[in-house]
């Protein structure tokens, strides 16, 4: 079987880096007046794409997003993306795994969880400016090449999240709701995201999350308005078309990534989702 390619901070070409955790660069720099065009690909940090102009496409499982000016475009570890970048575009390609943040507080974990839930959000000129002087910031530290510099760029990258999640709530509730039904939502997309391949039961989802079935499904068709089972279903979908798009693997291979012993039943269930059986949606795709 075939890894979707991934791509790592660790091996990531860069002449600012002082962390394996985080790493900034300019989109000018990036590009050198060429035009980037990527495959399809993951990456096992959060990445963020700051365009203060540009033209292109971000791709993020399979949603298309045009390239605009003073907009932002968010991927979660995980998340199979591509990107057309036309050069001339300006900006930031800001990185970081979430260990570089101070996860083990109950808030920087909520800031961490609603900015990787955004995918795209337009500030406008002026939100977009006062934005861009937290980034300069940090890439001004990280330029100096001061390894006791990190703890600067770690409480400004902090504070840039949280002001970008204050003025663009990740999920919004279907049918309003407070904030902490936002964030047992939030919550379950996350786990339901990191466990779907061995965990398919709802119940099994209101037993971690400490909740009845009854409050779960109550939760999910608040903020989504499907159910706990429906967002489990749309995640497998979403996980075989990563594999199927991103890789070589045979529909049965597939399958067994996604915890299907029988074949058959897997290529029932994604065509009653998706109206389409998993080769003929490959080959409707490529």
């Amino acid at each position: 079987m075939k890894e979707i390619p991934i791509r790592s901070l660790s091996t990531a070409a860069t002449s600012l880096r002082l962390s394996d955790e985080f790493d900034i660069r300019s989109i000018e720099r990036v590009l050198d007046g060429k035009d980037m065009v990527q495959a399809l690909h993951r990456h096992d940090h959060y990445f963020l794409l700051v365009v203060t102009k540009g033209e292109g496409t971000h791709e993020c499982d399979f949603r298309p997003h045009a390239i605009q000016a003073h907009s932002m475009y968010t991927m979660r570890p995980g998340q199979v993306h591509r990107l057309d970048l036309k050069a001339g575009s300006t900006g930031y390609i800001l990185q970081f795994k979430a260990d570089f943040l101070a996860t083990h507080e109950q808030g920087a974990r909520l800031v961490l969880r609603r900015a990787g839930h955004m995918e795209v959000f337009n500030a406008g000129a002026e939100r977009h400016d006062e934005l861009m002087v937290l980034l300069d910031r940090i890439a001004r530290e990280l330029a100096s090449q001061e390894q006791r510099q990190m703890h600067i760029v770690r409480a400004y990258l902090s504070a840039f999240l949280a002001d970008l999640v204050l003025r663009a709530p990740a999920v919004t509730l279907a049918n309003g709701g407070n904030g902490y039904a936002q964030e047992r939502l939030e919550e379950l997309l996350e786990l339901i995201e990191a466990r779907v391949y061995d965990t398919k039961e709802v119940a099994a989802y209101a037993e971690l999350m400490h909740l009845s079935t009854f409050q779960l499904n109550a939760v999910a068709k608040a903020g989504t308005g499907r159910t706990c089972s429906e967002l489990i279903n749309d995640q497998i979908i979403l996980e075989a078309k990563r594999y199927l798009l991103a890789t070589t693997d045979q529909v049965n291979q597939v399958a067994d990534r996604l915890g299907y012993d029988d074949v058959s039943y897997f290529i029932r269930f994604f065509k009653k989702h998706t109206g389409h059986t998993p080769e003929g949606f490959r080959q409707k795709s490529a």
